[in-house]
């Protein structure tokens, strides 16, 4: 093995341990949106593509969360919707959980409020149940929902 053979694998190893650190650092923030998507594409019944779409956009263009794979993305999505669908009061426990992890960095509390209000309007009805449940995930996350028009 050459030496260029030898550095260019360090490097190649070198990269995938800042994305799996990345990924590590940023579960948190990935849990929170995707329970935050699962509980506003949910408060008016159902799910309709066009939440679906509004959210692996929001995840594969924000650059931080990019590093995961649109599969990781619905899967993280598709359980806390599971787990609402399930159980209501048991799966928005949950949610509401992954929520309160971010409360302390006030940043990307608001960048995963700004999310789900997207998420909501993705549909073009921003609708009176949605807009309760934005309102009760801005409080959750000690953000102003008046700061979001909520």
């Amino acid at each position: 093995m050459s030496f260029n053979n030898f550095l260019n694998n360090i490097k190649g190893k070198m990269s995938e341990l800042k994305t799996e650190a990345l990924k590590f650092k940023n579960k948190e923030f990935l849990h929170a949106a995707m329970a935050g998507a699962a509980l506003i594409a949910l408060a008016d019944g159902e799910i309709s593509s066009s939440e679906k779409q509004k959210m692996v956009k929001f995840i594969e263009s924000h650059e931080a969360l990019s590093i995961y794979g649109t599969a990781d993305v619905i899967k993280a999505f598709q359980e806390f919707v599971t787990q609402i669908e399930f159980d209501k009061d048991i799966g928005h426990a949950k949610a509401y959980e992954a929520l309160r992890k971010l409360k302390k960095n006030e940043e990307a509390s608001r960048l995963v409020l700004r999310m789900i209000i997207s998420i909501a309007a993705a549909d073009g009805d921003f609708d009176a149940d949605e807009k309760i449940m934005a309102v009760n995930i801005a409080r959750e996350l000690n953000l102003n929902p008046a700061d979001f028009s909520l």
